[in-house]
C-alpha cells in the first residue's frame, strides 16, 4: 500500500474545506476503498475521514418519506422500524449484499459510490482496463465476461454496478443529496451513476469536491407489494448476476396505479427505465403486463459472449418479482 495522510475533521465545514484540496478522498467505512488501495488500484494522496460526521440519523420527512443520513451503516439502515415498515424493499435488497460484519462497517453513502467488482478492473495483471487505465482498452470484450453487462455498455467498458441497495432505491425513486464548499444540489438517483461512454473511469455525477450527506425516499404506499430479486452463483456473499427492485402501488381493484422497477447486475448502473414502469400503470399486474415491462426493461440488450444467458435470466428474473410482489409474497 503507497504512503498517504490522514485527517479526520471536526465538524461539516472542516471536512468541506479539505474536500476543496486537490488529490483527496473521503473514507467513511472503507470495505471498498481499502480493498482497492491493497491492491494498488486506488492511490489517494489524503484520506478525509467523514465516519464521525452528523450524517448518520434517520427521520422521517413531513411529506411521509425518508431521508437517511451518508453515514448510517447498512446493518442500521436495514433494521431500522421505518425502513421495515415503509421500504422493506430496501431492507431485504441491504440484507441480500454482503455479510453481516461488512454491513456493520459500510455506509449508506459509500455503499452508492462502490466501484465495480469486475475482474479485469481488480486485477492490475491484465493490462486493459480502461477504468483503471483510460484509453488502455478493455479485456473483459474477448475474454471471459459471464457476470458482464447486456445494457448500457460501450465499446470502452462493460463492467457492472455491484450494488444491491442502489437497485432497490432506484425502483424507489429516491434522491441523493450533495454538499460542497460552494453549495448544496439535489439529484435524482437514476442520474447519480453514469454510463460507461468513452469516459468508464466515471462511475458518478458527484464533483470531486463533493460528499453525499443523506439519500431521501419519497412516501410509498408499496410496502405490501414490493419485492427484490436477487440470482447468484451462490446464496450468500455473492454478487447478483441479475437483481430485480420492484416496487407495485396497487388499488382496490389490484391495478397498479404506480410502478417502480429496476434491474441490477447488468448495467454500469442500477437499470430503471420509465416505459418500463408505464407499461404496468393502469393494468393487472398479470403475465401479459409483466411481459411488457420485461421487454420495455431490456430492449436494447446485448450479449458479449459468455454472458449471453443473462438477458433470457434477466427476462425471467422480471416477470417472477413482478408476480410475486402483485401478490404480496416475501419469498
Amino acid at each position: 500500500m503507497d504512503n498517504f495522510l490522514y485527517e479526520r475533521p471536526a465538524s461539516i465545514a472542516d471536512a468541506l474545506a479539505l474536500m476543496a484540496q486537490p488529490g483527496v478522498t473521503p473514507i467513511a467505512g472503507g470495505s471498498n476503498l481499502l480493498d482497492l488501495m491493497k491492491g494498488g488500484i486506488a492511490r489517494p494522496c489524503k484520506l478525509i475521514d467523514v465516519s464521525r460526521l452528523p450524517w448518520d440519523a434517520i427521520e422521517p420527512l413531513p411529506d411521509g418519506g425518508l431521508r437517511i443520513g451518508a453515514g448510517v451503516r447498512n446493518t442500521e439502515a436495514a433494521d431500522h422500524p421505518l425502513v421495515r415498515k415503509r421500504y422493506p424493499l430496501l431492507s431485504r435488497a441491504l440484507l441480500a449484499g454482503a455479510t453481516q460484519q461488512l454491513r456493520n462497517m459500510a455506509t449508506v453513502g459509500g455503499n452508492l459510490l462502490q466501484r465495480t467488482r469486475c475482474p479485469y478492473f481488480y486485477d492490475d495483471g491484465f493490462r486493459r482496463c480502461n477504468k483503471r487505465e483510460p484509453g488502455s482498452g478493455c479485456d473483459a470484450l474477448g475474454g471471459f465476461n459471464r457476470g458482464h453487462a447486456i445494457l448500457g455498455a460501450s465499446e470502452h467498458c462493460i463492467a457492472t454496478h455491484p450494488s444491491d441497495m442502489a437497485v432497490a432505491m432506484a425502483a424507489l425513486q429516491a434522491r441523493v443529496l450533495l454538499q460542497s464548499a460552494r453549495g448544496e444540489r439535489v439529484m435524482p438517483l437514476s442520474d447519480f451513476h453514469r454510463l460507461p461512454g468513452d469516459t468508464p473511469q466515471q462511475d458518478t455525477e458527484i464533483a470531486p469536491d463533493e460528499l453525499i450527506t443523506a439519500v431521501e425516499l419519497p412516501p410509498s404506499q408499496a410496502a405490501g407489494h414490493s419485492q427484490y430479486l436477487k440470482i447468484r452463483d451462490r446464496a450468500s456473499y455473492a454478487f447478483a448476476l441479475v437483481s430485480v427492485a420492484v416496487a407495485l402501488e396497487l388499488d382496490g381493484a389490484g391495478r397498479v396505479t404506480r410502478a417502480g422497477l429496476a434491474l441490477g447486475g447488468v448495467a454500469h448502473k442500477p437499470w430503471r427505465v420509465e416505459a418500463a414502469e408505464a407499461a404496468l400503470a393502469g393494468r393487472m399486474p398479470d403475465e401479459a403486463a409483466a411481459n411488457d415491462a420485461a421487454d420495455a426493461l431490456l430492449a436494447g440488450a446485448r450479449g458479449y459472449g459468455d454472458n449471453d444467458f443473462k438477458i433470457e435470466l434477466a427476462r425471467r428474473a422480471v416477470r417472477r418479482a413482478i408476480a410475486r410482489a402483485a401478490c404480496g409474497s416475501t419469498l
